[in-house]
């Protein structure tokens, strides 16, 4: 049995759930909604504290790994990804950054127009409803999405802080989603009255009653249908049964930057000679498919300590943590609340560089080496990212069957000026962690170790410990050359009645987290559709 809507959303995550909810207000819209995972129901999605737990949980994610990294000593790295409604947006950091407004301004530049800072500002206010920065010009309130500071956060945010201070040479940073997101301070997170506030959250579950809305889940597409050069609907396994949803106007893929490729080449959009070795046809030969692979390379300095200042699961700290409970219980309040993310800085590695190239996250607890996903003991880390790597790697398939998870080659730290800015930022790290703002703490560091001092030990550690922060982008990139996979107006190159709606379509990373810049690409790509700009 075939059901027809005027739209189908493919992906429930981040931008699929933001853009049914903006469809679904004009009640003459039918709009179908399809997720491969379940509703977003499991507490680990709702506890802000146990965003290490949901990001490790087999039941919530895809578990994608990389191919080996032939610039990390060979390791496959985890690509956690959300499988789940809400998507990646579900198990994320909760971290609330829009990047620097000269990379959007970038993007223009290279043909996009209307994606500028000044075009895509409005898109943000629409969507915050900020309990911090309360300038109207920059910040909105009254949207959905709820985004405000930690209200009491781990008095070891304090010391990071001051070791910026009693360093020199930094400035403090009071919005980091403002105007000039430079310097060190409280960051802000999407969390509203002690629970995660995704797009899932705040914008589709409101929107659900809505009698012209459908959430289908536990369906994954297989394919796309194309007919004659235009999407006339998508291909489902639901309940192990093939079936085909119709979309009389248009197919919106909005799978993420590693399903959004995989699905358009299963559908014989994509690089020509692959398709044709794969046995697939060939409806649009768009070579960029799966290309421009991108994602911020991330490498932490981890220290250990006795004292109990810090978030973690010790004898010592029984009581505090009894506590918390109960006041999560029944306030929704305390450490239980906090997304860990609490502290951090956007700083320049040069002088000569016309925005922040590097991110030190601070986490007021202890990295565990075996990967639990709960602080066992007590420290702190600090994550330096470089937010604008010059690697590209590509993603490709594995087979025709959609249940075969693509071959993802990131090629992470694969260009060598990529892992310089990294060395210094960690330097940098040690530094701080060593400032007098520490020392009551008395903390020893863990990794890479005291006894890691030159160039090239610290940058074996580089090859050995570096991950990803697990924003990875790019692989449907926006432009108007003949590499780009969709045009500024998101529409695939070459097929009609078809658009990319997520971070895929970032022609480059942004200078901090990805959330809420895919939250504005899908409010862009609503008035888009609807006719609004």
């Amino acid at each position: 049995m075939t059901a027809t809507y005027d739209f189908v959303i493919v992906g429930a995550g981040t931008a699929g759930c933001a853009l049914a909810a903006r469809l679904s207000e004009d009640e003459r819209n039918r709009v179908c909604l399809i997720e491969a995972g379940g509703p977003a129901r499991h507490p680990f999605i709702h506890v802000p504290a146990l965003v290490g737990p949901a990001i490790l949980h087999q039941g919530l994610g895809w578990g994608l790994t990389t191919e080996p990294q032939a610039a990390l000593n060979d390791r496959r790295l985890p690509l956690p990804r959300g499988k789940v409604v809400g998507g990646s947006g579900s198990i994320n950091g909760m971290a609330y950054h829009r990047g620097h407004p000269l990379d959007y301004d970038d993007w223009a530049r290279a043909g996009n127009a209307g994606w500028d800072w000044a075009s895509v500002l409005p898109l943000f206010r629409r969507s915050e409803d900020n309990a911090n920065a309360r300038d109207p010009a920059v910040h909105g309130q009254g949207g959905p999405i709820h985004v405000a500071h930690i209200p009491k956060p781990n008095p070891l945010n304090s010391a990071f802080l001051d070791a910026f201070a009693e360093l020199g040479g930094f400035a403090p940073c009071a919005d980091f989603t403002g105007l000039n997101p430079e310097g060190y301070g409280l960051r802000q997170g999407t969390i509203h009255r002690g629970r995660r506030h995704s797009t899932a959250t705040a914008m589709l579950a409101p929107a659900l009653p809505r009698p012209n809305i459908t959430l289908v889940t536990r369906a994954q597409v297989r394919s796309i249908s194309v007919e004659n050069g235009r999407a006339t609907g998508v291909e489902i396994h639901e309940g192990g049964s093939p079936r085909h949803i119709a979309a009389g106007r248009e197919v919106l893929l909005c799978a993420g930057a590693i399903h959004s490729p995989q699905l358009l080449m299963l559908s014989g959009i994509g690089p020509a000679d692959h398709l044709r070795a794969l046995g697939l046809p060939v409806h649009a030969a768009l070579s960029g498919v799966g290309g421009n692979y991108h994602d911020h390379p991330a490498l932490a300095l981890t220290l250990e300590m006795r004292d109990a200042t810090s978030y973690g699961l010790s004898w010592r700290a029984l009581p505090r943590n009894a506590w918390s409970v109960v006041e999560y219980l029944f306030a929704r309040r305390g450490q239980l609340a906090s997304n860990v993310f609490e502290s951090t800085a956007f700083i320049r590695s040069s002088d000569a560089l016309d925005r922040p190239d590097i991110q030190i996250a601070f986490q007021p607890a202890r990295r565990n080496p075996d990967g639990f996903p709960l602080p066992r003991g007590h420290g702190f880390a600090m994550s330096v990212v470089n937010l604008y790597p010059k690697s590209r790697g590509r993603i490709r398939l594995a087979s025709c069957d959609v249940r075969d998870a693509p071959r993802v080659d990131a090629q992470l730290l694969a260009d060598p000026a990529d892992a310089a800015p990294m060395l210094w930022a960690l330097r940098l790290a040690r530094r701080l962690s060593q400032a007098r703002a520490f020392a009551r703490f008395a903390a020893r560091e863990a990794l890479p170790g005291a006894a890691c001092q030159s160039d090239a030990d610290l940058l074996a550690y580089l090859r050995r410990a570096a991950g990803t922060a697990h924003h990875p982008v790019g692989t449907c990139r926006m432009g108007v050359d003949e590499e780009a996979v969709v045009d500024p107006q998101l529409r695939v190159r070459g097929i009609s009645g078809l658009r990319v709606v997520d971070a895929s379509v970032f022609p480059s990373i942004v200078g901090g987290n990805t959330n809420a810049p895919v939250v504005m690409v899908a409010e862009r790509a609503a008035d888009l559709i609807l006719g609004r700009i």
